[in-house]
């Protein structure tokens, strides 16, 4: 039963990681289309953007995660 959560998280990584690649692709290939090199540079920023301050949100909510679990008293040592 311990690997289920492993598997479950894994799996809904890989979608949300295909699904993003996806889309900065189709907005990447839209942009050199329409409009050039300028818009696929401002594609390619943003989504450098999005991404960084994604990340900070996850390190924040764990942070905070971890720092509430700690106040309440509960053990969340990995060993």
């Amino acid at each position: 039963m311990e690997w289920v959560p492993t598997v479950f998280i894994a799996f809904k990584v890989s979608v949300l990681a295909i699904g993003m690649f996806f889309a900065v692709k189709w907005h990447y290939d839209k942009a050199k289309r329409e409009k050039g090199a300028d818009s696929q540079r401002a594609v390619l920023r943003t989504t450098g953007i999005v991404a960084v301050v994604f990340v900070l949100l996850v390190v924040v909510l764990l942070l905070l995660t971890f720092g509430l679990g700690r106040a309440l008293g509960l053990d969340l040592s990995f060993s």
